[in-house]
């Protein structure tokens, strides 16, 4: 290889560049509709709601006055002037607030409709108070529109975005929000102006994934400078593995935009991950030529060395951790099945370019021997020593530690709520927390109830059964507010009974309440109709549940609860449609974890067939069963025992961190078996010997992931920031477990089947 560097060293920059130009075919996705695939039943539940009520994007503006009075002259201006400029809100179909909402009166057989808020008459105390006696009064209001305490107020902005390339109509609907609450601020002292909506989480969804970038690369360039400048204390080991670092990101991003995978916010680790895997393996290549030059082998015969004694563990380690990644496509999650590839390409260009390009360069660069540093603390030998001499303390220790962390994972519920996958410092985040503590709440349940014909949704015993529905949801503690047509119908028959509160009822015939139902349509504005709540053949009526923030269990039991209240008790209901956002993520949660349990059973399978065929050792491959497992259980322990809670983010991590341990345990037991074979050692001096070869790349390579992952808890999104702590306390258990356990089984288990052979 070395003979024909030159060729190596232009292929290589050929190659790279041709991958890397698939990086232009890269679109950038941004809504939380990312996370299901085409076919999620919840998701098509969804599309078959919009289909039938309109689309349910939206933008809201949470109007808080500063004197917690939302029904003062100065809020209410605020309102009018901020509803009538959200009409040009781009994309825009409604706008509903206080200042527009419909309320309806009568004089004699004459029914009016008009705005609640008539902005001549904000002078007027009388005028105002009404408004407020009118709005804390009527449950389509009260909890929804204004809160229960009256000292919040919204504006609500429906959207209706292209089916595709919502990148720039998201960004452009977020940008005129921003926009206009700041000139309402302006213009009225006392209010501040919060932006809450699903069209802002798409916006965050990108903000946050654009922060992260800026935040992941450079730290995480920086920090691998620096270690590999303090193992190296030279800049040609650095400078090459810089290169092979960029290489392998510009590959992987590349490879991926070739094959037509989109970018996403949960893909942004992907290139800080790729890095660490390229430091990785480029370590132990550096620390072998180390090894040889100080040993007085030449540049030329030390680079050739140390890729005769790495390139089985480091092919072993890129194959498993490839592996380990690749399994993610178990994931009912499009975007970690799309991580799980990058990061496999990221490797996969790792493995070749360490073991090829990265030596051909070294090869020209002025590569000396340094004297070997020791590190503080105790040395590799030390350690090899403590191992085996209380080898039976220690399996007895794990044994015990291991059986505890095992009945602490339990502890740990499945939740995933997405305003939480932002961290608290966002300002959207702390808008939906205002929202959830002062008005309807984060959870999100929709239904579409069936009448049984067309038409039918003006049948009193339809209506009864939908307004006995809406009842039974509004006596659920965590419920907040009930959005359901029939309160328009008692609304109305209140109405047309000379607005006498005992006719507060639904309307005795069909023919009565289609009657109303018909005037009240010819009454409203234009953009104001019941298309919203009522389908166009009047055979469905939605219904849509807000509550206080749930977690993912507690949204699932509501929601079974209320299919099974349907089923006994609606028997004019003849199909029930239930999705919402909320629910679709309870959902989607659960049959990820199930689907990454058999990922993670099956890489951990196809893990150990190749290590037991690699190390030509059906007791070596067994042996390295524990110290690759062992690690996940003892992370999710610890986060059972400390957070308690895993979401979409946290399934896929037992299958990508088996793929990273098992790195060192290949690396060790490849030293390991060296030793037994070729220099036909003892177990113990076989385990000597990969403490002194191995232990310290291994320590070095552990540090670089552990930082690195853990560079990812400053990461606005909370996933990425999950995943980082979570991997990089799985990565540091399994060093603990390498350094201490493996050796103990190693010197107990080999000596014995060495002694009876």
């Amino acid at each position: 290889m070395l003979g024909a560097r030159r060729q190596v060293i232009w292929g290589t920059l050929l190659s790279v560049a041709v991958a890397s130009a698939g990086i232009a075919l890269l679109e950038f996705e941004a809504s939380y509709r990312i996370f299901f695939d085409e076919d999620n039943p919840q998701l098509l539940a969804l599309e078959a709601l919009e289909n039938t009520y309109g689309k349910n994007e939206n933008v809201a503006f949470l109007i808080v006055p500063e004197d917690g009075d939302a029904t003062s002259e100065n809020a209410l201006r605020a309102t009018v002037w901020l509803t009538e400029a959200a009409w040009q809100t781009p994309y825009s179909r409604r706008v509903d607030s206080l200042a527009n909402f419909q309320h309806t009166t009568a004089d004699g057989d004459d029914l009016y409709v008009r705005n609640l808020v008539d902005p001549h008459e904000l002078a007027r105390a009388e005028a105002r108070s009404r408004v407020r006696t009118v709005a804390l009064s009527d449950p389509r209001i009260a909890g929804s529109i204004l809160s229960l305490k009256g000292d919040v107020s919204v504006v609500n902005v429906t959207i209706e975005l292209p089916e595709e390339d919502l990148l720039a109509p998201v960004a452009e609907v977020a940008e005129f929000a921003r926009s206009i609450a700041s000139q309402a601020e302006e213009r009225f002292p006392g209010i501040d102006l919060r932006i809450v909506g699903t069209v802002m989480v798409n916006q965050t969804f990108m903000e946050a994934s654009i922060t992260s970038q800026l935040i992941f690369l450079p730290a995480s360039l920086l920090l691998m400078a620096v270690i590999l400048g303090v193992l190296t204390r030279g800049w040609p080991g650095v400078l090459t593995t810089w290169i092979v670092i960029v290489f392998s990101i510009l590959a992987s991003l590349g490879l991926g935009g070739w094959v037509g995978l989109p970018l996403t916010p949960p893909i942004a680790p992907a290139p800080t991950i790729v890095l660490m895997i390229v430091v990785a393996n480029c370590v132990h290549l550096l620390v072998a030529v180390q090894q040889r030059l100080r040993a007085g082998d030449s540049r030329h015969d030390a680079i050739i060395e140390a890729i005769r004694l790495n390139l089985h563990p480091v092919f072993l380690a890129s194959l498993t951790t490839a592996l380990g990644f690749l399994s993610m496509n178990f994931s009912e999650v499009p975007p970690y099945r799309h991580l799980g590839i990058f990061v496999a390409f990221g490797i996969a260009a790792s493995f070749v370019l360490s073991v090829t390009f990265m030596p051909a360069l070294l090869s020209y660069l002025p590569i000396r021997a340094t004297k070997k540093r020791r590190l503080p603390g105790p040395s590799m030998r030390r350690l090899a020593d403590i191992a085996l001499r209380h080898r039976k303390a220690l399996l007895w220790g794990w044994l015990v530690v291991v059986t505890a962390m095992m009945l602490a994972v339990p502890r740990n519920e499945l939740n995933d709520v997405l305003v939480h996958f932002f961290d608290e410092s966002v300002e959207f985040r702390q808008d939906t927390d205002f929202m959830d503590e002062h008005l309807s709440g984060n959870t999100l349940l929709e239904y579409s109830l069936q009448a049984s014909a067309e038409g039918g949704v003006t049948d009193p015993l339809f209506l009864a059964e939908v307004a006995n529905f809406a009842d039974w949801y509004r006596e659920q503690p965590a419920v907040r507010h009930v959005a359901v047509v029939t309160d328009t119908f008692l609304q109305l028959n209140k109405s047309m009974h000379g607005d006498d509160p005992a006719a507060y009822r639904i309307p005795e015939s069909q023919e009565l309440a289609a009657q109303y139902l018909l005037l009240y349509e010819l009454s409203l504005p234009q953009g104001l109709d019941l298309n919203n709540q009522i389908d166009r053949s009047r055979s469905a009526t939605r219904v849509s549940i807000s509550a206080e923030t749930l977690n993912s269990k507690d949204v699932l039991e509501l929601n079974a609860r209320a299919e099974a209240w349907l089923e006994e008790n609606a028997l004019h209901v003849a199909g029930v449609n239930s999705t919402g956002p909320s629910a679709m993520f309870a959902y989607i949660g659960q049959r990820n974890i199930r689907a990454m349990l058999l990922g993670t059973v099956v890489v951990l399978l196809a893990i150990s067939a190749i290590l037991l065929f690699a190390l030509r050792s059906v007791r070596l491959g067994l042996i390295s069963i524990a110290p690759n497992l062992i690690p996940a259980v003892l992370g999710f322990g610890v986060w059972g025992l400390t957070v308690g809670q895993v979401g979409l983010s946290l399934s896929v991590v037992v299958a990508m961190t088996i793929g990273i341990v098992v790195d060192d345990t290949v690396h060790f037991l490849s030293k390991y078996r060296r030793a037994r074979r070729e220099y036909g050692q003892s177990s113990e001096e076989a385990v000597r010997y990969s403490f002194d070869t191995a232990g310290r790349a291994l320590l070095t390579t552990t540090v670089v992931l552990v930082a690195g992952f853990a560079i990812f808890v400053f990461s606005p999104f909370v996933p990425t920031a999950q995943v980082g702590v979570l991997t990089a306390m799985i990565i540091g258990f399994a060093l603990i477990a390498d350094l201490s356990l493996l050796p103990a089984l190693l010197a107990t288990v080999d000596r014995r089947s060495s002694e009876a052979k």
